[in-house]
């Protein structure tokens, strides 16, 4: 990875702590270790990325679940990687439902961990790069006007400008010179790419 990654170890068992925390130092990460939920929330920067989360999900207090229902909450997708016992299923299923990275079972192997925490970061850091590709991409729509805007949606579903001249009553002409506007701000040259940047600006709106 190009960029450091983070991994925030929360476990109340200081032990385990120390142990989680010379592991993922071993092969090279920077580890964060907190002794509950509530030091994790006090000191995590959401910006600090790529990162995830070694999460112990039974603890005093507050709960690696409920932990994990907070920063959803928040609109925090910190991938977490659950650490849990044999009783843990039914908790675990519901993590799930809210996004969990992965389980590891104690006792656990470390290379299962590793590898686990590993698919964590690489989560974070695609999602990374998706969100500033979606970004960059709603940056280069901006450069349109509202007309524009309207005419670049129509034209990216295949309507024919005739049929686009109809749903917005306007002419024909002034949909195509609508249409010459778009690409040159746009900088592209076919309604193929049109529909791409379009379309993957809609469907970034709806993952995020």
């Amino acid at each position: 990875m190009t960029e450091t990654a983070y991994i925030h170890v929360v476990d109340d068992d200081a032990s385990l702590r120390r142990a989680l925390k010379f592991l993922l130092e071993s092969v090279g990460w920077n580890v964060i270790a907190h002794a509950s939920a509530e030091d994790f929330l006090a000191a995590f920067d959401r910006n600090q990325r790529p990162a995830c989360l070694v999460l112990d999900i039974r603890m005093p207090m507050m709960s690696g679940l409920e932990l994990q229902q907070l920063l959803h909450g928040r609109g925090i997708r910190l991938p977490i990687v659950f650490l849990t016992g044999h009783g843990d299923v039914a908790m675990a299923v519901q993590a799930m439902k809210f996004g969990a990275s992965d389980f590891i079972e104690k006792p656990f192997k470390d290379q299962a961990l590793i590898d686990a925490v590993g698919r964590a970061l690489r989560r974070d850091l695609e999602r990374r790069l998706e969100k500033r590709e979606r970004e960059a991409l709603h940056e280069r729509l901006a450069r349109l006007s509202p007309r524009e805007l309207e005419v670049a949606r129509l034209v990216a579903e295949g309507l024919p400008s005739k049929t686009v001249s109809t749903r917005l009553d306007i002419s024909e002409r002034t949909v195509q010179v609508h249409r010459l506007h778009i690409m040159a701000k746009l900088e592209i040259h076919s309604v193929a790419e049109l529909a791409r940047l379009v379309l993957l600006c809609q469907d970034g709106d709806q993952q995020a």
